[in-house]
Formats: structure tokens, sequence, C-alpha cells
């Protein structure tokens, strides 16, 4: 059986439909997302001794906010390390050790749960889970770039918007769950974990055997490379993982997402309490500050503020395939430019927007900057691919998401910090967030000087023909071969990619379905 996973058995046929490829990314992305719905455990998990309310030898909060920290740092890392395994072996192989570390890590957190052993959830989900999640991560990008080299960025944005879309589906179905499994004498969350974990589980191993790889030198029917790709920073030769660190290009992208992606995840962390604190009671029609608010107003304020959090996760969503799709016509740089111009303007008027009190203003700006820091994350991988070639693009990105897990610390210190000191110096709360906004805009005024300094890769990084001849070889026996274009794809073949698309469409709609019933109540 397990020679199923080798990666020769996982090269296609010329007349594969590769439009199978993202519905199978997808399935493992919109798993492993739900990574960023991990909040709606906390409060359970925090009454399992109690069961109706924290109780003596209960978890803190505070104490149980490691597994999300533990989660992103071992992403990066464990995406850095096995990148280059997961060239070597093909995304089937890294797909399916995904679906046991992720649907593995649930489970042991059940036990952690059953037992009340913190470490055991920290190990779980929080270790083991988060290894999942980088190699879940990384596992599509390579083969989804060498499937639509006419369309890169397209490609990996919409893989990579299920990771942003994963939590839309499982934190409402956790909540469900939740509270299906309640009992007078349990919280429900041991169950639920062993629930979830199983769906996910077949659901990542059902992607993984979904992933073909193209044959080597595959192009796509009736395309051929544009002739002005130099003009465009696109590359026809191939940099090597173990030869990217040496080159400028590298450092200054991973500085870029690492500036892109603090300013943003600061905010959509603390998204709620900030538009609560800064505009109180003019959210409903009052001119009192939070703090002056009755308990019913303040209910009708957390309302709105959920809202809010919900609504700019459907723009961080929208902006991955948004800006990815984009990116092919515009080009990665001059994408990242847009990002970082704009994105300056945006935090500035925010700022201006909290002063003046003047909310639609303040709520516009933050989704769209929602937008571009979901779009940075999607169009990176088309970035890398252009820069550095496909041979070991998976294994460079997975190198390079060690900026997010520096950005997943940089970002929330920065903002929570900063008000914690604003705030303590006497300046109330609803001030409190104007120097950090100012700061966040400091830190894209870094990424606009990086990602203008990036140039296209100097010929002496790239690999010789030779060299690329024995890497190919070498990578599990895939032999190389002379330029293969693509059949027509079968019409039974569109009705496979029918319903590989509805099996991951239905449940993602069905979570975009909730989250626009709970953003809608901000504009009620």
């Amino acid at each position: 059986m397990f020679h199923l996973l080798d990666k020769p058995r996982t090269v296609a046929r010329p007349d594969y439909n590769r439009w199978l490829v993202p519905p199978a990314a997808l399935a493992i992305h919109l798993s492993i997302g739900m990574a960023y719905g991990f909040s709606v455990f906390w409060l359970p998990l925090g009454q399992v001794i109690g069961i109706t309310a924290p109780a003596a030898g209960d978890w803190k909060i505070s104490t149980l906010g490691w597994m999300y920290t533990l989660f992103f740092v071992f992403l990066g890392s464990s995406a850095a390390v096995f990148g280059t395994w997961l060239e070597q072996n093909g995304p089937r192989k890294a797909g399916v050790a995904a679906a046991f570390c992720w649907g593995g890590g649930f489970f042991i957190s059940a036990l952690g749960v059953h037992l009340h052993q913190i470490w055991l959830l920290w190990l779980g989900s929080g270790v083991i889970g988060g290894c999942g999640l980088g190699l879940g991560y990384i596992s599509p990008v390579s083969t989804l770039i060498k499937w639509f080299p006419d369309r890169r960025g397209m490609a990996t944005g919409m893989a990579i918007m299920g990771f942003g879309g994963g939590a839309l589906i499982g934190a409402p179905l956790a909540d469900r769950l939740i509270r299906h499994f309640a009992t007078p004498t349990s919280v429900g969350v041991t169950e639920a974990f062993l629930a979830l974990g199983s769906i996910y589980f077949v659901a990542m191993l059902c992607g993984a055997f979904t992933y073909r790889i193209p044959p080597a030198g595959w192009q796509p029917h009736g395309w051929t490379p544009p002739a002005n790709q130099q003009n465009r920073m696109i590359t026809q030769g191939h940099v090597h993982v173990k030869v990217v660190h040496r080159t400028p290009q590298f450092w200054l992208l991973w500085a870029v997402l690492c500036l892109n992606v603090s300013a943003g995840i600061g905010c959509l962390g603390m998204a709620s309490p900030m538009l609560q604190e800064v505009f109180g009671g003019r959210l409903i029609g009052e001119t009192a500050s939070l703090a002056g608010l009755k308990a019913g107003q303040k209910a009708a304020v957390a309302t709105l503020g959920a809202a809010f959090a919900g609504l700019l996760s459907l723009f961080n969503i929208g902006g991955r395939i948004f800006w990815a799709s984009l990116s092919d016509h515009l080009g990665r740089k001059r994408t990242y430019l847009i990002f970082f111009a704009l994105g300056i303007a945006l935090y500035v008027l925010a700022a201006a927007a909290g002063s003046a009190k003047a909310v639609i203003l303040f709520v516009g700006s933050f989704c769209v900057i929602l937008t571009m820091y979901g779009g940075g994350f999607a169009t990176i991988p088309a970035y890398l691919a252009d820069l550095f070639g496909t041979q070991y693009v998976g294994a460079i990105h997975g190198r390079l998401l060690t900026a997010w897990s520096t950005a997943g610390i940089l970002g929330p210190v920065l903002v929570n910090y900063i008000r914690e000191f604003q705030i303590s110096r006497g300046v109330p709360p609803e001030a409190a967030y104007h120097l950090t906004l100012y700061l966040l805009a400091g830190l894209l005024v870094l990424g606009l000087v990086c990602n203008a300094l990036v140039r296209p890769v100097h010929p002496r990084f790239f690999m010789s023909e030779t060299e690329l001849e024995v890497e190919r070889k070498a990578l599990k026996g895939v032999q190389p071969e002379a330029t293969v274009e693509s059949t027509r794809p079968s019409a039974r073949s569109w009705i496979a990619v029918s319903a590989g698309w509805l099996l991951v469409g239905i449940p993602l709609g069905w979570g975009l379905l909730i989250t626009f019933q709970k953003a809608a109540t901000f504009f009620r």
C-alpha cells in the first residue's frame, strides 16, 4: 500500500485534467485552516472541571493560548525543515503525513482533555498539529505552480484561500459539536476533538491521494511561455534550495512577507476590541465611551465587534484569490508595491478616521487592508517561482515561512504592548491605537523599500543544465523529459472536476453563509 505514496506513482498522464488539483489542495487547506478558529475551544476548555464556570484547577485562557503560538512557530519551522523532503518525495506523501499529524494532534488533545494534562494539548495540537500545518500548507504549492505556469498567482491563491477560510467552516462546526456532546458532567470538548480529528483526517487523505504532478517538461494545451519574461522578472532558470539563502532576493522577500504579515496579523487579532474601544457608544448611536455604557449597551457593541471580525475574515479570504489572480497580470513586484503604498495610506487614514469618529471610513480602511494581508500570503509563492524557478519552489517557500512565524510574534506584541503602554501613561483607550497604527504604517514603509530593491537573480546562482538533470534524476526516479504538451482533457474528467469542487464548495459555502449572517449585523 505504501508504494502508492511514491513520487513516480503520482505522475499524471498527458490527458490529466489539471483542474482536479485545486480542489484537492483546498481539501487540505480548509482542514488545517481550522488553526485560525481554535479560540472557539478556549472558554469550554477553561471550564473542564467547573463545567458551567471556571473552578479551581481549570486552565486559564492565557495557558491555553500557547497552543495558538505553537501552531505558527511549528508551521514555519516544519515547513523550513521538511521543504526539501517534500520536493524529493512529492506532495502526496507530504499530504498524508500532514493528515496524520493534524488529525492525530486532535486525538492526542482529546486524551489531554480527558486526563486533564495541558502538556498533551500543547504536544498534540501545538507541536504535532503545527508540523501538520507546515506540511499541509506547503504540500500543494509547487504542484499547483507546475500545473498552472500560465496562472501561477491564481492557482496558489485558490489553495491558500482555503487556509484563510478553514475557520469559517471549522469554528461553527466545532461550536455545534461541543454543544451536541455537552452533558451535565462534560463540556463536550473531548468528543468534539475526536470528531473533528476524524473528519479532517479523512478529508486530508482524500485530498492527498488526489494529488498528481505533471511530467517533467509538461505544458498546458496550446500555451507557450511569453517572449518578454525577462522584463517581467520571470526566470527560465532554477535556483537550488541549498543556494537560495545566498541570494539577496530571498532575504528581501523574507522581509517583505514578514513586514506585510506583521502589520496585518496584529490588527486582525485585536479587530473586535479595537473597534469597540475606539468608537464605544457611537456604534449604537450613543456618545459615551465604552466604559460609560450600560451592560445591555456593551453587549450590543460587542455584537458589532464580533461582526466586524467576521467582516474582516471575508475580506481576508477574498483578497487571497483576488490579488493573487491580479498579480498574474500586474506582476508580483508591482502587486506588492500596491500592498505597501496603499497600506501605508490606509493605516494613516484609519488613525484619522478613529480620531474623527468616522466609523464607515475606519471599517472600510481595514477591510481593504485585510484583502492585502491575505493577498500577500497567496502571491508570495508565485513571486518565489518567478525569481527562483519551479524546481525547488516548495522547499524555498517552506524556508520563507519562517517569516510568518516571526510576524506571528512581532505583530501581536506591537499592537498589544504598545496599547498597554499608552494606557499606562494615561492615554484614553479610544486613543491608544493611534500610535500603533502609525507604527504599522512604518513597517509597511520598510516593506516598500525592501520590495523596491528586488531585482532578477544573478545567473551565477542558477543550476546548469547538467546540474538540473542530475537533480531531477535524484528526485525519486522521476526522469526528465522533453517538453510534453498536454492533450485536451476528456469530457468525463470534467464530471470528476465538478464533483471535486462540489465536495469542497458545499462546506465552504456553508461557512461563508454563517459568516455573512454575522457580518450583516454590522449594517443593521
